[in-house]
């Protein structure tokens, strides 16, 4: 374990299900804690119920979480982790930089690729707060899971002295953080394997047998391996729990978002049918063409990650996906 002294106060910002649930874990971990929502509701909640009943019900939140709807007020911390979506991430990072005093943590804890501009969340945030210290927590996480107090294992990356105090901050016998300094290892795990839970979804939901889902999710990994490669990030943790790890639960499990939709997707649902009020878009739908994207911009090929952008865009029918994938030319593995 490390022996560097935790954050004493932590910021977590976003009220959603993921937002919440790290909060009840950095409490859990001895911080002192404060949840920012924007959500005038949610904030009502807490107070009056303890309970965050619009995004994760029937969870009972610490006495000693406070919660706020003033941004100015929550980033008065050691720490902040940013638990917002991915594709407004930017925006988010923008409005939160002035805010930022120089050198203070920014854990990114949404996982996804920029959509318009293909790059990865610790891209985004860093070049919107330069002057904070990035760091990433990312892996095989269910929010209500960590919530309960499940077991949970994730990796935080950042340069050495942060993660290490980061750990330190969320640990505890139910919250195990793993340290890395490979954030972009980390980062790209945690955007790809929901484009691929999606795809594994949809063999799911098409009925071609676990033959099938088996190999694919096999394949998954070797293009996520591939591009990892090409952006510089380290085997060691494409095959931990931010890269395998995650792609394994995401990809195999029904309380998947991404893995549901795949399944609904296959089973003859179209994606406007998917989007529709109360029920939010995977988010491997926009990620999925932003990470075919960015892989062609470093000329690596990924054939299941580009038949899934043009599926879900509706270049490529449901039933000529898997054709187009079992006719590429034979090769070695």
């Amino acid at each position: 374990m490390t022996m560097l002294p935790p954050y004493s106060r932590i910021a977590v910002l976003g009220g959603g299900a993921w937002g919440t649930a790290l909060a009840i874990a950095a409490v859990n971990a001895g911080a002192d804690t404060i949840l920012w929502a924007r959500e005038a509701e949610v904030v009502a909640d807490i107070v009056e119920y303890r309970e965050n009943k619009h995004f994760l019900p029937g969870v009972t939140l610490p006495e000693s979480l406070a919660v706020t709807g003033t941004l100015t007020k929550a980033v008065q911390a050691d720490a902040v982790l940013l638990a917002v979506p991915a594709q407004v991430l930017g925006d988010f990072a923008w409005q939160l930089a002035p805010l930022v005093a120089a050198g203070t943590p920014l854990a990114i804890c949404a996982k996804g690729i920029e959509k318009n501009s293909g790059k990865l969340v610790n891209e985004v945030v860093a070049e919107a707060v330069p002057q904070a210290a990035i760091a990433i927590l990312s892996g095989p996480s269910f929010a209500r899971d960590v919530a309960k107090g499940l077991p949970t294992a994730v990796t935080i990356a950042a340069q050495s002295d942060v993660a290490e105090r980061l750990q330190a901050s969320l640990g505890s016998l139910s919250f195990r953080p793993y340290a890395s300094d490979d954030i972009t290892g980390v980062a790209l795990g945690g955007a790809a394997k929901n484009v691929y839970a999606i795809a594994c979804g949809v063999v799911e939901g098409l009925g071609l047998g676990e033959n099938a889902r088996a190999a694919l999710l096999a394949r998954s990994f070797a293009e996520l391996t591939r591009l990892g490669e090409a952006l510089g990030a380290k085997r060691e943790t494409l095959m931990g729990l931010s890269g395998l790890g995650d792609l394994v639960l995401t990809a195999t499990s029904k309380s998947s978002r991404n893995f549901s939709f795949g399944v609904e997707l296959g089973q003859g649902k179209s994606v406007a049918e998917l989007d529709r009020p109360g029920h939010p878009l995977a988010e491997g739908v926009a990620t999925a063409p932003a990470l075919v994207k960015r892989a062609r911009a470093h000329g690596t090929e990924l054939p299941i990650a580009e038949a899934m952008a043009d599926l879900l865009s509706g270049a490529l029918p449901l039933g000529e996906a898997l054709t187009r994938l079992m006719s590429r030319r034979l090769k070695a593995e």
